[in-house]
């Protein structure tokens, strides 16, 4: 796969993009290392990193725990406190190596020490490949408020390793093909249509094309002030979904990409509503996400906590909650105002 540019770092694939590293960490003479991984990518991840990256730097590992739960400032002030007690300095590098949770925090920890580090994105699932890795937004949740403090901070470099989505489980897998589809609806409909239509299909065949999707919305619009909100597609109610099932006692918490296409699904019956999206199309995306994803169950009575929830979307002005919605597939509008009756209705589309 060839290197795709961002607005200021390579993104590069392979093998050869640990030799991009190296030949970074020569070039830039970093005082020292860190490389922050989690309980998973320490055993599955690091011994992969370690054999393919040529350096005589000494490295120090940092670890921390697995999963969405511990994407947190608690977590981060551990983080810090470990690599001042290590000797870190402005000269330092950070890489991370794991899914979003680790290079959405690992960036965050970077961006922030000593006022800014550099940090180097070596995501090991799906889901961070084609989406949390790429775009220059750092980050952790506040509670069970998705991505509520962080900024924008761009990487030294991005290295892309298929080769660690050979220690995913299907779910896994299932999850990062959501934003995928993501990306089908509203920028390239091949996308969606080899997903749904291939049951063997290679999903690696899918991440280049994902990624320069991505790249190329984020070169127009880096802060997203316009154009990139349509990266939220299925994110407004998934976001609230995904919200309310970790923090609900009595529900199993979902993946991200579970919760964005149960958003997905009812942010489609909105836009069939709102602005015409076509009824067929709407059929054709609820039965294909379903046969994928499953279903899963939300009850009438969890309708208001998850909209509640939905309030504190990062894209919602004055109180009002945004959307981004689709006219058709690979049409989309942005700025578009729901009511709450209508959002009830998409749930209840969900799930009837």
């Amino acid at each position: 796969m060839t290197s795709i540019q961002a607005v200021t770092y390579p993104i590069h694939f392979n093998e050869k993009a640990y030799a991009e590293l190296a030949g970074l960490i020569a070039a830039k003479n970093y005082s020292s290392i860190f490389i922050l991984v989690d309980d998973n990518t320490l055993t599955h991840c690091y011994p992969r990193f370690m054999q393919l990256l040529a350096t005589d730097k000494n490295i120090e590992v940092i670890q921390i725990d697995a999963g969405e739960i511990h994407k947190n400032i608690e977590t981060c002030v551990g983080v810090w406190n470990v690599m001042t007690e290590l000797g870190a300095d402005r000269k330092s590098l950070l890489i991370t190596l794991g899914g979003g949770v680790i290079t959405d925090l690992g960036g965050f920890v970077a961006s922030t020490f000593k006022r800014g580090i550099d940090f180097v994105n070596i995501p090991t699932t799906l889901l961070s490949m084609v989406d949390a890795s790429v775009g220059g937004k750092t980050g952790i949740d506040l509670g069970v408020l998705k991505n509520q403090i962080g900024l924008f901070a761009n990487p030294e470099m991005i290295v892309l390793d298929p080769e660690y989505l050979h220690t995913l489980d299907a779910r896994e897998i299932r999850s990062g093909t959501a934003e995928i589809i993501k990306y089908g609806m509203t920028h390239d409909i091949r996308l969606f249509n080899d997903i749904k239509d291939n049951a063997e299909l290679n999903i690696i065949d899918l991440i280049h094309r994902s990624i320069e999707i991505k790249n190329d919305v984020v070169l127009k619009d880096p802060k997203e002030q316009n154009v990139r909100k349509v990266l939220n597609w299925g994110h407004t109610i998934g976001h609230g979904v995904e919200s309310y099932f970790l923090d609900s006692e009595h529900k199993e918490n979902l993946t991200h990409g579970e919760a964005i296409a149960i958003g997905m699904i009812c942010e489609a019956y909105i836009s069939s509503e709102l602005l015409g999206f076509p009824k067929d199309k709407l059929k054709e995306i609820k039965e294909s996400i379903i046969a994928i994803y499953g279903k899963v169950e939300i009850l009438d009575e969890d309708f208001s906590s998850i909209m509640e929830l939905m309030k504190h979307d990062k894209k919602n002005v004055g109180g009002e909650i945004n959307f981004v919605l689709l006219n058709n597939y690979e049409n989309f509008k942005i700025d578009c105002k729901v009511s709450s009756q209508l959002i009830k209705e998409s749930l209840q589309f969900y799930t009837n």
